[in-house]
């Protein structure tokens, strides 16, 4: 049962975006309720955590308890071509020999749990098995939500700022038509989780590793998680994966046939369960926020899972609009300019991602190639695999990068 009828601020959806935001604002001082409607801890994709994840991590007091409690250490990212050939691993400390440069693959039911239990503890209201019902507007202003709580009971909350973290479902997007789905990148996946897949020894043992199929049609995702459970998915173009091809698991099989350095991983594991499939990965909101409302995480938008961003994103985009809304509240401006004043600076930073993401889709395209043929970008490269995308120089390879691909576009052609 809520406890009061209007609150400073109401943030929907608690997954790192969404609890985030609420962890900020209620540390300020601010009343925050927030809301999710599955039941803590729910599942989630989404497991692989870039290690500048560490910063928005550190601000909200987590980093000790996230090492606490026991996920699958991540060191480090691999590639391995359509024909199984393995890059070397790209090692994060080898770039930054600092404790930021080691990372986690965690389940994300319970590192969800956290974030969520993290906001209540510093002074946000939290329900989960809460449902929004819809956020309402007075002409172009939020000021508030309807809500259908555990019990079925219905509640309409007034609040001065509505935070959207509802991820893919995208609610105030939607409801003004904000979402604009990325042409290119109509993608979907098919996913299981698997026993005792096989591991490289060492520090490797816990690294993303993207596997290339033989057509490139397809690329899978091996992400080692703990008790020996490996999460494996298959991403391609939406309609090739999932249209007229037969069931999940036969359409799994198919493009694992095709893909020559999972399968010997795959020999003696043991799937979990039954697959799962998602779709329409890639979109951007053309507004992200206006008076009295702002968006995080996916309900901003969402570039693609090849290189983990996602939860990277989602948190440090809480962290930075928690940090707008209390200061529109200090200023008592909560206009959509205030509310969205750190958008742009994200945006830059994210575009690096987005640019990465286009080269992998490019058949033509090879990084292994790229990364012999202009060995002085490593650095670059591994920032990006990194999340450190904020600098003024994070996007300097991709004039060299940009003429590679069209280099091998002509060589293709001709």
């Amino acid at each position: 049962m809520l406890k009061r009828s209007e609150y400073d601020v109401v943030c929907i959806g608690a997954g790192p975006a969404g609890a985030s935001t609420a962890a900020i604002v209620a540390e300020a001082g601010l009343s925050v309720l927030l809301v999710e409607r599955d039941e803590f801890p729910r599942f989630h994709v989404g497991e692989s955590l870039m290690p500048e994840t560490y910063w928005p991590l550190q601000r909200l007091g987590l980093n000790e308890r996230v090492r606490e409690m026991g996920f699958q250490a991540k060191h480090s990212v691999q590639f391995v071509t359509n024909t199984g050939k393995e890059s070397e691993p790209f090692y994060f400390r080898e770039h930054d020999e600092r404790e930021c440069s080691q990372t986690w693959q965690v389940e994300r039911g319970d590192f969800d749990k956290l974030l969520f239990d993290r906001a209540a503890e510093l002074g946000a209201e939290c329900h989960d098995r809460t449902r929004l019902l819809d956020v309402i507007f007075d002409g172009d202003r939020a000021v508030g939500v309807k809500l259908r709580d555990c019990e079925g009971n219905e509640h309409e909350v007034a609040c001065q700022v509505v935070v959207d973290g509802s991820g893919q479902s995208t609610v105030i997007a939607n409801k003004l038509g904000l979402k604009e789905i990325n042409p290119r990148l109509k993608k979907a996946a098919i996913w299981g989780y698997y026993r005792n897949a096989e591991r490289d020894p060492g520090e490797n043992a816990g690294a993303t590793i993207i596997l290339q199929t033989e057509s490139k049609d397809a690329w899978f995702w091996f992400i080692p998680l703990s008790r020996g459970i490996t999460s494996i998915g298959c991403v391609g173009d939406n309609d090739y994966l999932l249209k007229g091809r037969g069931s999940q698991e036969e359409v799994f099989q198919q493009e694992l046939s095709r893909c020559p350095g999972l399968t010997p991983r795959l020999e003696n594991a043991t799937r979990l369960g039954g697959f799962r499939t998602a779709k329409e990965f890639s979109y951007m909101t053309r507004q992200h926020a206006g008076d009295g409302w702002v968006l995080v995480g996916d309900a901003f938008g969402f570039i693609d899972p090849v290189y983990s961003s996602g939860v990277y994103f989602a948190l440090d985009m809480g962290v930075r609009a928690g940090d707008a809304v209390v200061q529109g509240f200090k200023d008592n401006d909560l206009s959509g300019e205030r509310l969205a004043a750190w958008a742009d600076d994200f945006k830059q930073g994210a575009m690096w991602v987005r640019k990465l993401v286009h080269a992998f889709y490019t058949k033509e395209f090879s990084i292994g190639r790229f990364m012999k043929e202009h060995p002085e970008h490593r650095g670059c490269l591994t920032d990006l695999l990194i999340g450190r995308i904020f600098s003024s120089h994070a996007g300097k390879m991709f004039e060299d990068m940009e003429k590679s691909i069209e280099k091998a576009k002509m060589m293709v052609s001709t």
